[in-house]
């Protein structure tokens, strides 16, 4: 109609607006800009808090196919029932996760407190390995981890072959060089790996001293493929003459310290000792008799006797270390492969030759160790327990057994070394021998 007035439609909105709004207090302060932040804020940490309660229920395994066709019908039915159901597929994920903790808590205490600094070989995945981790090294890893890789000589020449890949593979990034990158960015990252598989034996931590000392000498003028030759060059020359060359000279010298009649006992295997017997039969031509007294755990004494056997020496099995005054009885020598020499004199080796040698000894019978230079250390011990490494095999909640032990130098008669033979006591004298060289 003509005569009714139109309200502006700027008004119109206006008045919807308010309307929408709800009704303030007229108590209530009218909050400044700083106040509103802090309130933003205090709502937005009761969120986060509230979803982080609700997280467990949301990790619970999903429900079956049947049961999530029964359960559809009863959440629409009403929250009560929804509560329900969410209440009690709660616990399941809980009662997993206390297993977990009851799992790793009896892991933790299978090992005594006192015998914490033991380490252990353990399997590694991938995804825990670093990034810069060679392929090659990732599989030497393994095999060590396993034991597939046992005795010391053996794992510090795989090792030093899986870094020859390692070098070779290496290229030295730009505003950088070989000497000041790789040892920290590379190398570094392999030897904690290996590491953490198992713990690192004696030779293989002085081979790796040996190796950042040369990295360091080189040039940073030097270009990449002269030095990684270089490199390469130096390991190969290093395993040719502390491994290879070693060994040989070894073999020679223990098979010439056999005597026609000699009843000789050695212990489990070790390939140093197993040669010696072997080119003391075949090559020199000595007649003597072989006590194989094997490792009661592991039976690889079984393989040492059969090779024996199978090279014409009358041998004697002994499956383990019972009635060792007995076995010993008719020796006249006992022949040891160590898996290092500390500056002390005391010989680490596979678990149960200080049985063998400390019998043998009481006995009056002379004792042959047979260790290479590289496997001699600065540290001294006086026990079992300060280095050794825990049997991953044989650890449970009744007990676990130490794959190693060490032997006091006042039961060995003599060491044969590349070098030649000496006494136990001699090790210090050796070693600084070794650095001047």
């Amino acid at each position: 109609m003509a005569g009714e007035s139109v309200p502006p439609a700027g008004d119109d909105k206006k008045r919807k607006k308010e309307q929408a709004q709800p009704e303030s207090n007229p108590n209530d302060k009218k909050l400044s800009n700083a106040e509103l932040k802090k309130k933003a804020k205090e709502d937005k940490a009761a969120r986060r808090a509230a979803a982080k309660a609700t997280q467990p229920a949301s990790s619970a395994p999903p429900p079956l196919p049947h049961q999530q066709t029964a359960n559809e019908p009863k959440n629409s039915a009403g929250p009560a029932r929804g509560t329900a159901a969410a209440a009690a597929a709660a616990p399941r994920p809980k009662h997993h996760h206390d297993g977990g903790a009851r799992s790793t808590a009896k892991k933790t205490s299978k090992v005594p407190e006192c015998f914490s600094h033991l380490s252990m070989a353990r399997r590694l995945t991938l995804t825990q390995a670093d990034k810069e981790v060679h392929p090659a090294v990732l599989a030497l890893g393994q095999y060590m981890a396993c034991f597939a890789i046992g005795d010391s000589i053996t794992r510090l020449e795989a090792t030093l072959l899986a870094l020859k890949k390692v070098i070779d593979a290496y290229t030295t990034p730009l505003g950088a060089t070989l000497s000041r990158h790789f040892t920290s960015h590379v190398l570094n990252p392999q030897i904690e790996y290996l590491a953490a598989c198992r713990p690192m034996c004696f030779s293989m931590g002085n081979a790796i001293r040996w190796l950042k000392l040369q990295i360091s000498k080189l040039d940073i003028d030097l270009p990449d493929s002269d030095a990684k030759k270089h490199l390469c060059a130096l390991i190969d020359s290093f395993i040719s003459e502390r491994i290879t060359v070693a060994d040989f000279v070894m073999v020679n010298t223990a098979a010439e310290m056999v005597v026609d009649g000699d009843v000789i006992v050695v212990y489990a295997r070790h390939h140093l000792v197993e040669r010696a017997l072997i080119r003391a039969h075949s090559v020199l031509a000595r007649h003597f008799r072989v006590i194989v007294v094997d490792d009661p755990f592991h039976r690889v004494g079984l393989g040492t006797a059969k090779a024996l056997a199978s090279a014409g020496l009358p041998v004697s099995y002994v499956s383990d270390l019972g009635a060792l005054p007995t076995t010993l009885a008719g020796a006249t020598v006992v022949m040891a492969a160590a898996e290092a020499m500390f500056a002390n004199g005391a010989m680490y080796a596979r678990a149960g030759t200080c049985d063998v040698v400390t019998v043998a000894s009481h006995l009056g019978l002379r004792v042959v160790a047979l260790c290479e230079s590289i496997n001699f250390t600065e540290r001294v011990a006086v026990d079992s327990l300060t280095y050794n490494e825990i049997d991953p095999e044989s650890c449970d909640a009744e007990g676990f057994r130490l794959l190693f032990d060490t032997t006091m130098n006042r039961y060995i008669s003599v060491v044969v070394t590349e070098l030649g033979t000496t006494s136990a006591k001699s090790v210090t004298a050796i070693l600084r021998k070794l650095e001047e060289l």
